[in-house]
């Protein structure tokens, strides 16, 4: 299995930390926010990670390298100077990725989510890990039932941790399933991945599971502080 750490947006609620150092690059707990997500990933046997970038491209590879350090090769899938939002970047990362299932895990977040307990295989399109709600994200984002069966309505949501496991075919039809969205049409397109994941949702295609560890969505310089404190004490 391969995986994808999406690293390519602006950062623009970091400011100023993120002006000249991609969040991902950000150093949390000693290390930065990426090192963390490639350690557990290489810790979980995966060898081919692809990193896609945007904002402040050029800092990834002098700072990462080609994942040697790791025991990994790690792939660099630029989107241009303007982030492709995470359907369009994952779409574009699909040439390198292949058509078989894969892990996706958004490069500013911080957990403990095991990663050599996410399954080999999924059943249907996509697996997401959720989380507690945080202060910012109250009222969550999709409901998993009983079933293991994630949905996008219903009562007692929890939050998309920003890790999952997705099989290339959630792309198919994905122009009728987005419709006229702006950016659609653009040569690369640029859509966010959400309204693929409800449709298949609607057609009982995706799973996931509850962690109830810790997580943190690394959003802002205070939540940097807050986490570092958090580490720090450990």
């Amino acid at each position: 299995m391969k995986a994808l750490i999406f690293a390519a947006g602006k950062g623009e609620r970091m400011r100023p930390l993120t002006n000249h150092t991609p969040k991902p690059l950000l150093v949390v707990g000693g290390k930065r926010l990426i090192e963390w997500h490639i350690e557990k990933l290489a810790a979980a046997g995966i060898r081919d990670i692809v990193i896609n970038t945007s904002w402040l491209a050029e800092c990834f590879e002098p700072a990462l390298g080609d994942g040697a350090r790791w025991n990994v090769s790690l792939h660099y899938s630029y989107e241009g100077p303007e982030p492709l939002e995470t359907g369009g970047g994952m779409l574009q990362a699909l040439k390198i990725i292949g058509d078989e299932p894969f892990v996706a895990v958004n490069g500013d977040i911080w957990s403990d989510v095991d990663y050599t307990a996410l399954p080999k295989a999924i059943s249907g399109l996509a697996y997401l890990v959720l989380v507690d709600n945080p202060a910012h994200n109250a009222k969550g984002d999709f409901m998993l039932d009983e079933s293991g069966r994630v949905q996008s309505d219903g009562e007692n949501k929890l939050t998309f941790s920003g890790i999952g496991i997705y099989q290339p075919a959630l792309f198919e039809n994905w122009r009728a399933i987005i419709g006229q969205t702006k950016g659609a049409d653009e040569t690369p397109p640029r859509f966010k991945l959400a309204p693929l994941l409800r449709h298949a949702m609607h057609q009982a295609q995706v799973t996931g599971i509850h962690h109830a560890g810790n997580w943190a969505d690394v959003g802002t310089p205070e939540r940097l502080e807050e986490l570092n404190r958090q580490l720090s004490a450990q």
